[in-house]
């Protein structure tokens, strides 16, 4: 039976609670870890060598397509009722908004070390120390909209300039193409600074802290971010049902990126079998 994910906006206070114990009761288990030592693992840059599966690459939607219902399975182990929710975050925009409050995601971090002391995952409360990251630190850290260097969440324009793009991808298909659906919505632009971060790296960089590289997953408002990415793939699709995943065939010049038929690692499935899932989920 298919099930909904719904926006964070409109979760009820038992929804809401809900999935927070979820997410606790993985994290107690030392499941959600694994989730986090998955990301970092295959966060494998242009520069690096072997294959490229989730960023900087055609995969990047069906990887975490994929990611997300695997977390999402794992929670509904815990309780049947939880679904991953969504943030719209070109309409939920302020460091105070959902899913920023008491009883979904707490807030931003302190100013002196972007410690999160508020909501279900403040180090304090004693049920979120972090066990796997890229640094030593064993608490959970943001730094919404960068007070240091304000930076704006990705409007709803920017947002519909990738989705207007009719192509899903281009050569060379990596993180350096300035066209194709793909990195317009996964965000590696040209420059430096605040203007080379389009849509999802802009997020990423919005919220800081434990969202800035391969541990990402170590903030749970991470979930919430690809729940919304994964929807707007669906709504590209929607919008051009003639175009699908690029490259259709595998190249022995681009060997480090899956072909629409080629398996997805770590998962025995193709971008083609994840190209459509609405007989397991639907969005709200």
């Amino acid at each position: 039976m298919t099930y909904v994910r719904k926006n964070v906006s409109t979760l009820t206070t038992s929804e809401r609670r809900r999935f927070v114990n979820a997410l606790l009761e993985l994290k107690r288990r030392g499941e959600y870890d694994e989730f986090v030592r998955t990301h970092i693992h295959f966060y494998t840059p242009d520069g690096e060598t072997g294959l490229r599966t989730a960023h900087m690459a055609p995969s990047f939607l069906p990887w975490h397509r994929r990611f997300v219902l695997e977390l999402e399975r794992a929670l509904r182990r815990v309780d049947s009722s939880v679904t991953v929710p969504y943030w719209d975050w070109t309409r939920d925009r302020t460091r105070t908004s959902v899913p920023w409050t008491e009883d979904l995601l707490g807030g931003t971090g302190r100013r002196s070390d972007r410690q999160v002391t508020t909501g279900p995952f403040a180090y304090a409360g004693g049920h979120w120390t972090i066990k796997v990251g890229v640094t030593d630190g064993k608490f959970l850290t943001r730094d919404l909209g960068r007070a240091a260097a304000p930076l704006q969440l990705p409007t709803r324009s920017e947002l519909q300039w990738a989705l207007d793009d009719p192509v899903y991808d281009v050569r060379p298909w990596d993180s350096t193409v300035t066209s194709g659906f793909r990195n317009k919505l996964e965000g590696w632009g040209r420059g430096t600074g605040s203007a080379s971060w389009h849509n999802h790296n802009r997020v990423h960089r919005w919220v800081g802290g434990a969202m800035l590289g391969g541990a990402s997953v170590n903030d749970p408002v991470f979930w919430l971010h690809h729940s919304f990415i994964d929807l707007q793939w669906q709504r590209w699709q929607r919008a051009h049902r003639e175009h699908r995943y690029l490259p259709v065939n595998p190249s022995p010049r681009h060997h480090r990126v899956v072909a629409r038929h080629e398996k997805l690692p770590p998962w025995n499935e193709t971008p083609d079998q994840l190209e459509d899932l609405s007989r397991i989920y639907r969005y709200a």
